[in-house]
């Protein structure tokens, strides 16, 4: 039998499951490995703090999404070696492979600027994960006026968008909390206004100026002194806070620079129209943890699943591949 292994039960790893599960036959085992069984809705972590999800309706099983003949292991991966088409794992022992497919995304990683991890939760929140956004819920309850400073540390981020929605988002909260004159929201980012695109950008600032929200652009974040309630760009400027709503270095998944087959930051290099690395012509990798230049959200993994859907199944047959992506989001 000829073995199908995707890394990650997220989005991208299960929609392509799915998917090769009902055009495969049974000639092919199909096997996904992840670190656990919980899926986040990770959209809903942007609403947590508001009360508008709560953290029940964004956590299920993954196993409920994986359809009928697919194998679901669940152990930590500890190395990829792509020469021997072998994965590694923490308690299930090794699995070769035929064929690979990579989705295993990527993280928050406070510990990467100076200060931030030490003053997390000392009034420095975030709510890229579970337990985050509602540790910021608790803390916006008990918020009850001062300078909001929402600041990404750096780019790459997972949808580029949500940091300008958490600040639309707690405008709106504290106005309906009836203290909004009483707060100070500043947008403090690393990009040289509101967004990457010059339309949106424009959109997006005058929006801003409508509610009252500071852009602070070209701030390179180097370091964070909880102690005093400052962050410092590298150029020396400064931005105090009383609260702030921190964005952290993204990277790519650990073990993929232990296993030598990442760049510094855990992404994967790949062609990004083939979404393939060079020279393996047998694994592909999609999602959050390419090092393509697109957004890191859900909708670039659906997109990124067409290609591969049919290219995969055009390799299978000895077919020439065709699909080709071109970065699509929406």
């Amino acid at each position: 039998m000829k073995k199908l292994v995707i890394l990650g039960g997220g989005t991208g790893g299960t929609m392509m499951a799915n998917k090769l599960r009902k055009d495969l036959d049974d000639d092919w085992s199909i096997t996904i490995i992840d670190k656990d069984n919980i899926h986040y809705y990770q959209p809903g972590y942007l609403f947590v703090p508001f009360d508008i999800n709560k953290p029940r309706e964004i956590r299920r099983s993954k196993r409920e999404f994986i359809n009928p003949g697919i194998e679901f292991v669940i152990s930590d991966i500890t190395n990829v070696d792509w020469d021997k088409q072998e994965i590694s794992t923490a308690t299930e022992g090794k699995f070769n492979y035929d064929i690979l497919v990579m989705a295993t995304g990527c993280d928050i990683r406070p510990d990467e600027v100076e200060g931030l991890e030490e003053g997390w939760g000392h009034d420095i929140y975030g709510y890229y994960r579970f337990n985050d956004c509602q540790e910021l819920g608790k803390a916006l309850k008990r918020f009850k006026g001062g300078r909001m400073v929402v600041n990404i540390a750096e780019m790459p981020i997972k949808c580029p968008v949500a940091p300008l929605e958490f600040a639309f988002l707690a405008d709106w909260y504290f106005h309906e909390r009836g203290i909004r004159d009483d707060v100070e929201i500043e947008f403090v980012t690393p990009l040289s206004g509101a967004f990457t695109k010059p339309v949106a950008t424009k959109v997006l600032t005058d929006a801003c100026e409508d509610k009252n929200i500071k852009i602070v652009p070209n701030f390179a974040l180097g370091s964070v002194d909880h102690k005093a309630k400052v962050i410092q760009a590298f150029d020396g400027s400064e931005v105090e806070y009383d609260m702030l709503v921190s964005i952290p270095p993204n990277f790519g998944a650990q073990v993929m620079i232990d296993s030598g087959i990442a760049d510094p930051m855990g992404y994967i290099p790949v062609d990004k129209h083939t979404l393939q690395p060079e020279g393996r012509d047998n694994v592909w990798v999609l999602g959050d943890g390419t090092d393509v230049p697109t957004s890191k959200a859900g909708a670039v993994a659906h997109f990124q699943g067409d290609v591969l859907h049919e290219n995969i199944l055009a390799y299978v047959s000895g077919g020439e591949q065709h699909a080709r992506s071109d970065g699509h989001a929406v």
